[in-house]
């Protein structure tokens, strides 16, 4: 089981806001955090954007969210785009990011009739040019899963297991690293990921992840163990604690550049891979959904368009009147 985290709190740094903004943004946590089952990464990433929007409220001397209207809203926004002395303008993307937090706020206190409109309805987010998802190659994969593990050390073993799995079951980092033990069926060839939303799925693992991960049991994971408190978490860092996102990064950063890999190779980068090979293969969309553990198969889209991007590749170096 994984234990409930106590509830989020929300500071903010100077300019002091009003104590009434506090409370009621504070009730818009409780409910993610409590009713939504909103994820860890998802509450800091709402409260850095809160405390921003609470700190410019203050500044204009707002006091309560009731007496919001929409030209302040507007006015955020455009000031996440214009740098200030000390401070960086956002990229779209953030800014886009920021108003979710923002328009969530007001709709759920326009819903619970703390507020009697909600004047976030109409601001848009600035238009974001469509990036797509990275993805690498299959030979480009194998060269990093080989690179993954130096030696026969319990932390190389470790490595390659959790290059395995990211890859093979499309996990987000957060998702991997939650990993407990009882979460992994060998027998059956499947893991059980908890993820956005407190949401379960449970996925099927390949036979290289699955020899990868019971080379890590038997071998490393027993000497990791013995460093800590005996947690129940797949995987283990170097004191026996349970592996950090940031420690997944980092040993994945390394692992790509022994490998001759261009560009950052980040653990979602290998999310994106396994959805992209998977199409490339002609797995249905609607499979691939359920597999990443997307709510909508409109976020699971954007990866159709990787490969119509690579068919067309293809065609313009192959087809002798492409060109």
């Amino acid at each position: 089981m994984h234990a409930r985290r106590g509830g989020p709190r929300l500071t903010v740094p100077s300019p002091a806001p009003a104590p009434a903004l506090v409370r009621q943004t504070q009730g818009w946590f409780d409910h993610l955090d409590v009713e939504r089952g909103a994820s860890a990464n998802t509450l800091k990433s709402y409260q850095r954007d809160i405390r921003r929007y609470l700190a410019f409220l203050a500044q204009r001397g707002v006091v309560d969210l009731s007496d919001v209207v929409e030209r302040d809203i507007t006015d955020f926004v455009a000031s996440l785009r214009q740098p200030a002395p000390g401070i960086t303008a956002l990229a779209p993307s953030s800014v886009g990011r920021t108003l979710v937090a923002v328009r969530g706020l007001h709709r759920f206190l326009a819903e619970e009739g703390t507020t009697a409109a909600d004047p976030a309805a109409d601001v848009s987010p600035p238009k974001t040019a469509l990036r797509l998802p990275k993805a690498i190659s299959v030979n480009e994969v194998d060269r990093l899963i080989a690179a993954s593990a130096l030696g026969d050390t319990a932390e190389a073993l470790r490595d390659r297991a959790l290059v395995e799995v990211l890859y093979g079951v499309g996990a987000r980092v957060s998702e991997a690293v939650g990993l407990d033990v009882d979460d992994i069926d060998l027998d059956h060839g499947s893991a059980r990921l908890f993820g956005k939303g407190s949401k379960t799925r449970v996925v099927p693992m390949g036979r290289h992840a699955c020899d990868a991960v019971t080379a890590y049991l038997v071998r490393a994971r027993p000497v990791l163990a013995s460093r800590g408190r005996g947690i129940p978490a797949l995987f283990l860092g170097s004191r026996g604690g349970r592996l950090t996102r940031q420690a997944a990064w980092t040993l994945l950063d390394a692992a790509a550049e022994r490998a001759g890999i261009r560009g950052k190779v980040s653990p979602h980068t290998l999310r994106h891979s396994f959805a992209t090979h998977l199409l490339d293969g002609g797995a249905d969309i609607r499979v691939v959904q359920e597999l990443l553990g997307h709510a909508s198969v409109t976020t699971t889209q954007i990866y159709t368009m990787v490969t119509v991007a690579r068919l067309r590749e293809v065609y313009a170096a192959a087809h002798p009147r492409a060109r």
